[in-house]
Formats: C-alpha cells, sequence, structure tokens
C-alpha cells in the first residue's frame, strides 16, 4: 500500500500551533519518503483553513484516501476535528472522538483510570469563575501542580511551592481553561511510552526524561535544546515492564486507537509508577520522543507513519461495515 493521498491538518487555534508546525513538517517528509502523497492542509490560528476546509459531507473530497491530524492540544486533539472527519466519512489516523476528548481532559482521563484501577497522583478540579484555593490548601501538600484541564505541551502548567505561588499560578492556568487541576507532587523519574495499534496494541520501549529546569515545562521542551532522554530508561527492569503493562491498559481503557504515548511518574521514595497523562496525537518534531522510542525498536519515521495510515485504513473499513439505522 503506498502511493495514498495523505491530507496532513495542521497549525490550528490551540496554544501548541508552533508544535503542531515543526511535527507536520517531520510527518510530511515520512510520508513522501514512503512513496505516499501528502497534501497539507494549514489552519490558521484563527481558525482559517488553507485551502478551503474537509467539508463534513461523505464523498466530497475524492482526492483524499486518508487524514493525518497533526493537530496538537485544543481544536485536533480533543474530538472536534475527529467528529468533523466521523461527518465526513474520512479515514483519519488516530483516537476516535470519545477517546480524544476523554484523553485531553485531565480531569475525566484521571476518572477513567481510576474506574478502571489505574495508579494515578491525587488531585482537585476547580472551577471559574473563583478558583478558590481553600481546598488545596486543605487536602494537598506543597508543592502541587497546576494544569488547565484541556491543553498540552505543559502549556499554563506551573509547580506552586506555596500558597502565593499557587495563586499565581491558577491565575495563570485560568487564561487557557475554565477547569483547573492541582496535583500531588510526585517526585522521582519521568516516563514515556508509545503505543500503537487498534484492538491489539504495543508498547514501545520506555524512555527517561532529565529536564533541566524544575519540571519539563514548555520551554524545556522545545526552546531550551537542554533537556536529556534517554532509552531505554534508566529505571530498574521490573519498572519498564510494570509501564508498558500499564501503558497498554491506560490505551484500552479510553478506547484509543492507532497511537497514543502515555506519561508516569515513578515515586522515588516509594518506587511506586503513576500514570501522569495520554497523549492522542503526540509530537512528531526533531526532538519528539514517540518516534524516537519507535526508532529504537527498529520502526523508524517512514515506517511508522506507514502503519499509522495502514491502521487508520483497517479502522475505517470496520466501523463502515456497521450499520446506524435499520
Amino acid at each position: 500500500m503506498s502511493g495514498l493521498r495523505v491530507a496532513v491538518l495542521h497549525g490550528g487555534r490551540s496554544g501548541e500551533h508552533e508544535v503542531s508546525l515543526r511535527s507536520a513538517e517531520s510527518v510530511i517528509d515520512a510520508l513522501a519518503r514512503k512513496g505516499h502523497r501528502p497534501i497539507p492542509y494549514f489552519i490558521s490560528k484563527d481558525g482559517r483553513w488553507h485551502p478551503a476546509p474537509i467539508l463534513p459531507v461523505p464523498g466530497s473530497n475524492p482526492d483524499i484516501d486518508v487524514v493525518f491530524p497533526v493537530l496538537h492540544g485544543t481544536f485536533g486533539e480533543d474530538g472536534t476535528v475527529q467528529g468533523l472527519l466521523e461527518m465526513a466519512a474520512l479515514p483519519y489516523v488516530g483516537a476516535g472522538v470519545f477517546a480524544s476528548a476523554a484523553a485531553m481532559d485531565k480531569d475525566l482521563f484521571k476518572r477513567i483510570c481510576r474506574e478502571r484501577g489505574l495508579p494515578v497522583a491525587d488531585y482537585l478540579v476547580l472551577h471559574a469563575p473563583g478558583f478558590d484555593p481553600a481546598p488545596v490548601l486543605r487536602r494537598l501538600p506543597f508543592p502541587v501542580f497546576v494544569k488547565p484541564a484541556n491543553l498540552g505541551s505543559s502549556v499554563g502548567i506551573h509547580k506552586a511551592h506555596n500558597a502565593a505561588e499557587l495563586a499565581a499560578a491558577l491565575a495563570d492556568a485560568a487564561r487557557y481553561d475554565t477547569k483547573i487541576l492541582v496535583e500531588r507532587c510526585i517526585t522521582g523519574p519521568e516516563l514515556e511510552c508509545a503505543v500503537i495499534g487498534n484492538h491489539s496494541p504495543e508498547a514501545s520501549t520506555p524512555c527517561q526524561i532529565f529536564p533541566s529546569r524544575e519540571f519539563y515545562d514548555y520551554d524545556d521542551k522545545y526552546i531550551l535544546d537542554k533537556a536529556r532522554a534517554a532509552i531505554p530508561a534508566e529505571v530498574p527492569a521490573e519498572i519498564i515492564r510494570q509501564v508498558r503493562r500499564l501503558a497498554v491498559e491506560c490505551y484500552r481503557a479510553v478506547g484509543c486507537a492507532g497511537m497514543g504515548r502515555v506519561d508516569f511518574l515513578v515515586e522515588a521514595a516509594t518506587g511506586q509508577v503513576f500514570i501522569n497523562e495520554l497523549n492522542t496525537i503526540p509530537g512528531f518534531t526533531s526532538i519528539s520522543m514517540f518516534p524516537k522510542m519507535w526508532a529504537y525498536d527498529g520502526l523508524p519515521m517512514p515506517e511508522l507513519v506507514h502503519r499509522l495510515v495502514e491502521l487508520a485504513l483497517e479502522r475505517f473499513r470496520e466501523r463502515q461495515a456497521l450499520r446506524y439505522e435499520k
């Protein structure tokens, strides 16, 4: 299977617009090297599509065989674009509407994990307006992490060491969402594990992130170029096995398809592994660990994107065989 016309959606309205552009460059190059015909669809920060948007009308895009969304964050990774593509009856790479939305909302994601008995750190949710910090001060010890519920790439995330920093962190996080998570700080190794597959997902060899700052924030990921990563992770073999198992269980619990990257925290004091989050459209930039983990396991970037396209078409054919009326 080669020579497919693959619409690559990139850019978008989220705070991860620039990251999406860099990911799309890598995906487009890899698709071309595998013999496919990438067709870029750029979405500007104000939501304009160039060229014209993919219309939600079945059969309206005969020149597209499959869509590869490379839209990180809001309005791309949260089920919105996935719903559009479902309406247009177009096959697309990655998770469906529900899994995308559930993984994007950190609160709902953690609820699903808890329901399935998967380990997540203690947290509280605060809602606008007000963001009353009193429950946090009563229930969680400092330091804590403050995160917008629906955003990625560490945008709007802060580590608060006292009440004053908590107030400032809540104010900044409120710029991005009306629902804010405040989480207990887990001190220890940060691990990531890539997953691909539909009904039979497979986990990669996990990597370990060594931040150059107090935590792996946006600047550390994409600007400073000082953070270090190691594949495989520099942790005991039993932790590696546990992370790979939990990555697949988490992926299945949310109902993912195609691809995902599950991030973990290992508490140094206890050795307990916690699931931090699940990214349904992980980064594909030159520094992104999702493609690097698969390359380490023998699946280089062109083969990886080709496999993701295959999985998208496999899932589409399966869903097209279903009946939606009597």
